[in-house]
């Protein structure tokens, strides 16, 4: 760990960093348009609640729970210095019972951050710096439902109407940083995540929650570069650690972006298996070609000792402007981990574009045979937008369905929803977002999983756009029927 010394030289670089970063950020064309600003992702200028929703077809009436999605919404947009992932934190949500749609409401997340920009007072809590925005996941843990945001941030309880109750630091187990994906080991209900900050360049952390949202273990794993990890993932056995090479920028933070990691081809690329037991010296570090992974499928263990890992890769990631993500995407991979030899190997299971993966989270971290994912644009540079697809990937037959959204219909990440909480795997539904581009409307669409070439079995309309955000899940009633992935 970092001595005093060594805390108080960060400090003084960092303040001295951001007050360059100010002074450039100012320089900037404040008029100029910015692609995570405008057209489909324009911010929503208020927080609406909006009550007996239109509903078309038939919602599953087991269903009684509140759909929750979060995103960035800037309260105060400039293009000056913006990426897509900093932006004030906005959570949407659909309440759903008995097959109708009691309500839609939307919430600003209650940070310092908001407050000092002239938004509503911030919830109270504790904090962990100055940086309080959170707008990348949201989830239910321990009962509770969180809002999540990587790189230092804790997260903030949200009430069952979404509003903000304070920010947590896990009933002051919590110190080091949080992710905006833990996962939950569904065989002994741990959550686990692999965490970073970009005030430490030399540290991540391996933070493991207990199924009563204490913190049970904060791990430091020694790096170098300050990597962005955006997501981990679990085995039986391992946390997995994505050492891949987006790194820290300190001339890109200088000259006044907000986002400053940028893609690092002096930075190795490796994938960790850090061992749930034991010391983290221990942890096998496994040689792969240089790419990015934002979100991960699946992972397991098999009889060899080796790892499988779906996910979907890019060859290169924010190496092609300062906006937003960027970079070659590989599509969705199946890679093998081999402790022994210490190399991954890469291979294609569909070369088609596509992003946020998920998974029936009873068998996360196990064998597992179904995936659903959403296609995305085949350009570099883009703003995530297109006319897309859903995809359902069978891994034991290698078939692969889809269902075209149609025109100007551009859909989000898809979260899967069990028929009941011991059906069998993807016996089930799967519900996200549909925005209408043209008519700036949208739906929460419901789908059959394993029939989803037959169109959505029902649509709960929201008559507004619904900014494309990060991450939803499914916030159940009690008892807990199903919790989340990941993912952003």
């Amino acid at each position: 760990m970092a001595s005093e010394t060594e805390v108080k030289i960060r400090a003084a670089v960092t303040k001295a960093l951001n007050t360059s970063a100010a002074f450039n950020r100012k320089l900037k064309n404040p008029f100029r348009k910015h692609m995570f600003l405008t057209g489909i992702h324009e911010p929503m200028a208020e927080e609406l609640s909006l009550d007996h929703l239109e509903v078309s077809g038939q919602i599953p009436e087991t269903l009684a729970g509140t759909y929750a999605r979060i995103g960035p919404n800037p309260f105060k947009p400039d293009p000056r210095g913006h990426h897509w992932f900093v932006g004030d934190g906005m959570v949407h949500g659909i309440r759903i019972s008995g097959g109708k749609a009691e309500w839609y409401h939307n919430r600003y997340i209650k940070s310092g951050t908001l407050e000092r920009n002239g938004g509503p007072p911030a919830a109270g809590g504790p904090r962990r710096g100055s940086r309080d925005t959170v707008n990348t996941n949201v989830l239910k843990l321990a009962g509770k439902t969180l809002a999540l945001v990587e790189s230092g941030p804790f997260p903030f309880e949200l009430d069952r109407n979404l509003d903000t109750v304070a920010s947590t630091n896990l009933q002051g187990t919590l110190t080091a940083p949080l992710t905006a994906h833990p996962h939950e080991d569904p065989k002994t209900g741990e959550w686990h995540a692999i965490t970073y900050e970009s005030e430490t360049q030399d540290t991540v952390w391996h933070v493991a929650i207990n199924r009563a949202g204490e913190v049970i273990a904060e791990r430091p794993i020694a790096v170098r570069d300050g990597p962005s990890i955006h997501e981990c993932s679990i085995t039986d056995d391992y946390v997995i650690v994505f050492d891949l090479p987006v790194t820290i920028s300190l001339p890109t933070l200088a000259q006044g972006y907000n986002f400053p990691y940028r893609w690092n081809k002096a930075h190795p690329a490796r994938v960790g298996l850090l061992p749930r037991r034991g010391d983290v010296d221990e942890i096998i570090w496994c040689d792969v070609d240089p790419c990015y992974v934002f979100h991960v499928a699946n992972s397991f263990q098999n009889e060899d000792g080796s790892v499988t890992i779906d996910c979907c890769a890019y060859e290169s990631m924010f190496a092609h402007g300062p906006d937003g993500p960027n970079g070659v995407p590989c599509g969705f991979e199946r890679w093998r981990v081999d402790p022994k030899t210490r190399k991954v190997t890469r291979t294609a299971i569909d070369t088609s574009p596509q992003e946020f993966p998920r998974v029936d989270e009873r068998h996360f971290g196990q064998s597992y045979r179904h995936a659903w994912i959403v296609s995305q644009p085949n350009e570099t540079i883009s703003n995530f937008v297109a006319e897309n697809a859903l995809y359902h990937h069978d891994l034991e037959t290698g078939e692969k369905r889809s269902y075209s959204f149609g025109p100007d219909l551009v859909g989000g990440e898809f979260v899967f929803v069990p028929r009941t909480p011991d059906a069998e795997e993807a016996d089930g539904w799967l519900m996200g977002l549909v925005i209408n581009a043209k008519n700036d409307t949208t739906q929460l669409q419901f789908f059959e999983a394993l029939d989803i070439e037959q169109g959505p079995i029902g649509a709960v309309h929201i008559p507004h756009r619904i900014p494309p955000g990060f991450h939803g899940n499914w916030i159940p009633d009690q008892p807990d029927v199903i919790t989340n992935n990941d993912k952003g």
